[in-house]
């Protein structure tokens, strides 16, 4: 990890860069877009004064947050394909995917309103998602499990709505992902 003069951090400062990460996470989640910056801080364990010089804006912690949330779903993907069938791995990373677009939702919206969706942070994050997607159905579709014809962009498409769908009663979305995954799989 480097900073923006591109010297690496010290380890102290990669920790409370992770910790400030990982604080604002929550608390984006707990409060909205708007969390208290001091609050982040303090439940950090760190002086404002750290979180500014790791983030000298708002907004840029919560893009940081951001690619940091798309850089877990990504290493999700990869990880489930490392220790699940191609099938459950499909089912299981579609969960994490309606997970994250559901915790993310103020956040995304915030961060629209300010970036342009053409910006480089979200081309990059769409493409980082869209590949990692797109790996986990390629071995899905290699092991007959969803059908040849479904595209990526049919499967984020699907998740997403079906994360919208239940944005208001969460413990649904088990129950309509093995529904969804139902019609992914091929006509026998």
């Amino acid at each position: 990890m480097t900073t923006a003069d591109q010297r690496p951090m010290r380890a102290d400062a990669r920790r409370n860069y992770k910790r400030l990460l990982d604080e604002a996470k929550v608390a984006f989640l707990e409060h909205g877009a708007d969390a208290p910056l001091e609050d982040i801080a303090r439940r950090a364990e760190v002086g404002i004064g750290t979180l500014y010089r790791h983030f000298p804006t708002r907004l840029a912690l919560q893009a940081a947050v951001y690619q940091d949330q798309v850089d877990d779903l990504c290493a999700t993907a990869y990880e489930l394909l490392e220790t699940e069938r191609s099938g459950n791995a499909l089912a299981a990373w579609m969960r994490a995917f309606a997970e994250y677009a559901t915790s993310r939702r103020g956040l995304m919206q915030t961060l629209k309103e300010v970036i342009d969706v053409r910006s480089d942070l979200f081309v990059r994050c769409h493409d980082e998602i869209r590949g990692a997607a797109g790996t986990v159905l390629a071995e899905a579709q290699r092991a007959g499990t969803v059908r040849p014809e479904v595209t990526v962009e049919d499967l984020l498409r699907l998740t997403h709505g079906l994360s919208v769908a239940t944005q208001s009663a969460p413990e649904t979305a088990d129950r309509l992902i093995s529904y969804l995954l139902d019609g992914l799989r091929p006509p026998h």
